[in-house]
């Protein structure tokens, strides 16, 4: 997503996850510097989702912004302080997932 890294999210990652979950086909992970960063993110994504025309977007965690996760339907985000994303290795419970140049999302 241009706008994870138009807003300087770090080390953005996206994964496939057709044929493994119901839940979505991709999974886009990313780092902000901080609370309010991730915050930040969030509500950029939220906002860039709306105007693709995608409908009934759920987010979790936006008050806090140490983890965001936004359910965009297809796509799930989530969105990560540094400390946090370590901690929960999302990476490491999808490792069996195909990684994505983020341009075919």
């Amino acid at each position: 997503m241009a706008n994870l890294d138009d807003n300087k999210a770090i080390d953005i990652n996206s994964l496939s996850l057709k044929g493994k979950s119901d839940i979505a086909d991709y999974l886009i992970i990313a780092t902000g510097t901080s609370s309010r960063h991730v915050s930040s993110l969030a509500q950029k994504t939220v906002d860039d989702l709306k105007k693709n025309n995608i409908k009934n977007i759920n987010t979790e965690g936006l008050d806090k912004g140490d983890w965001v996760l936004i359910d965009g339907g297809d796509v799930i985000i989530h969105l990560f302080r540094e400390e946090v994303r370590e901690f929960y290795d999302i990476e490491k419970l999808w490792s069996s997932s195909i990684r994505l140049n983020s341009s075919k999302i």
